[in-house]
C-alpha cells in the first residue's frame, strides 16, 4: 500500500526492517496515578506517583563522623575510594501517594532496572518502521506507517 514496488524488484533488494522503538532504546513508561489499594484507607484508592530519590546524607549518622574524624589531620585518603562500578542502570522506585485529603499514605513500590524510565510520557501510538533497501552498493531509507 504504501511501497508501490513490485515483487520482482524487491527480490533483488536486501530488506531491513527496523522499529524506531527499536532503534533508540525502550522507555519504561508509567502513569502519573495508580488506581490500587491503601492500607490505611482499607480500599482501593488513587494514588499519585513519582520517582523515589535519596536524600541528603546526614553529617551526623555515626559512620560519616568517624570518617571525618579518620580523614582529619596528616595522612591523606585512610579509606579506599570505590572505582570499579558494575552496573550500568539503577533500579526504579515508585512512590506512591495516596489522594485522600485524611490519608496521603506514602508506600514504595520497585520495579526492575531500566536504562530510560519516564513518568507520565506520551502513550504508545502506532509505530512506524524504518526500512533499509540497499541494492548493489547504494542504501536508501524508507519511512512507513504501520
Amino acid at each position: 500500500m504504501f511501497i508501490s514496488f513490485t515483487f520482482s524488484i524487491i527480490n533483488k533488494f536486501i530488506i531491513q526492517c527496523f522499529s524506531l522503538t527499536e532503534l533508540c532504546s525502550t522507555i519504561v513508561n508509567v502513569p502519573k496515578t495508580r488506581r490500587t489499594y491503601c492500607k490505611k484507607c482499607k480500599k482501593h484508592q488513587t494514588h499519585k506517583v513519582t520517582q523515589y530519590k535519596k536524600g541528603k546524607d546526614s553529617l551526623y549518622a555515626q559512620g560519616k563522623r568517624r570518617y571525618d574524624r579518620k580523614q582529619s589531620g596528616y595522612g591523606g585518603q585512610t579509606k579506599p575510594i570505590f572505582r570499579k562500578k558494575a552496573k550500568t542502570t539503577k533500579k526504579i522506585v515508585l512512590r506512591l501517594e495516596c489522594v485522600e485529603p485524611n490519608c496521603r499514605q506514602k508506600r514504595m513500590v520497585p520495579i526492575k532496572r531500566c536504562k530510560h524510565f519516564e513518568l507520565g510520557g506520551d502513550k504508545k501510538r502506532k509505530v512506524s518502521i524504518l526500512v533499509l533497501l540497499s541494492f548493489e552498493s547504494q542504501q536508501m531509507w524508507l519511512l512507513l506507517k504501520a
